[in-house]
């Protein structure tokens, strides 16, 4: 794979966040917090009227767009800010640009910024990415 600073990663577009997998991953994850199903419940909190995505599954988008580029197995490290809230129906596309390259340990491999952003383009989770690039 040839690689450069200031190469983009392909985008990774969640077209639609489903309230029901939302619920699915609350029950799985044995996540008590009604925000992740509960309508009337993050109303009262004063947080809208639209169910909250739980950070993991958020976080899960930026990881799917470096497999997809790099393959399964080819993050060394990951460190993310989540910055504002994803809720049920938004799309979400994680991105990533290439800061650095290097060799390490025998691998090369690559620091990268990367991000999710709404549709309405505000970032929700932001961070930077190791990623072993064969």
């Amino acid at each position: 794979m040839n690689v450069e600073v200031g190469m983009e990663i392909p985008p990774w577009t969640m077209e639609h966040v489903d309230p029901e997998k939302m619920k699915l991953y609350a029950a799985i994850a044995r996540d008590p917090n009604p925000i992740h199903w509960d309508r009337a419940e993050v109303a009262k909190r004063g947080m809208g009227d639209r169910l909250i995505n739980q950070g993991p599954l958020n976080l899960a988008y930026i990881v799917n767009m470096l497999h997809a580029w790099a393959g399964p197995g080819c993050i060394r490290s990951l460190n993310v800010k989540f910055t504002a809230p994803v809720h049920d129906g938004d799309t979400v596309i994680a991105r990533g640009v290439v800061t650095a390259v290097r060799e390490e340990n025998g691998e090369r491999v690559v620091e990268c910024e990367v991000a999710a952003v709404s549709a309405a383009d505000l970032t929700v989770v932001r961070g930077e990415a190791l990623v072993r690039v064969s």
